[in-house]
């Protein structure tokens, strides 16, 4: 019984490894307007944490679909968070980075690219919570990344 345990692991071991890799180059960006916010009111780190959980989150479902565009350029047009940023906190003080909760979201615009340059996919896409009490996010970008993951699934949906 074990040595067939081994077996099947070793078996799929190999499947693994046999599998093609997706390897999605995600580029993100931010609009001018955006810029702008996080520079005077966000702070320019808070650009750096929503790039970096946007690129993941596209990342994983495009894998997850077994979509592998060789670009993806998307462009964060807004985000608005569910707490107090750093830059916030140090720029109002008593400001409570526990307690103070907003509704928040995003906007963002995507363009998939093929191994040739040719655009193989578009898709803009927006939602913001428009009730607090339905407000659950105990992070700062919480309602942002829950729209990031409805994008990157709609988009890699549209492209499949």
């Amino acid at each position: 019984m074990r040595r067939l345990a081994l077996a099947a692991l070793a078996a799929a071991g190999i499947m693994a490894t046999a599998m093609p890799a997706f390897a999605v180059t995600v580029e993100t960006q931010f609009s001018p307007e955006f810029q702008k916010q996080l520079d005077k009111k966000w702070g320019v780190r808070e650009g750096e944490i929503l790039s970096k959980s946007l690129t993941e989150r596209i990342e994983r479902q495009f894998a997850r679909e077994g979509v592998n565009p060789a670009r993806v350029v998307v462009t964060i047009d807004d985000a608005i968070p569910n707490r107090p940023t750093f830059k916030q906190i140090s720029d109002r003080i008593g400001l409570d980075p526990i307690r103070s909760i907003s509704i928040g979201g995003a906007k963002l615009s995507g363009v998939a690219y093929d191994a040739s340059g040719k655009e193989i996919g578009k898709l803009d896409y927006k939602w913001y919570e428009t009730d607090i009490s339905q407000v659950y996010g105990y992070g700062t970008w919480t309602d942002a990344e829950w729209t990031f993951d409805r994008f990157a699934n709609r988009f890699a949906k549209q492209i499949d």
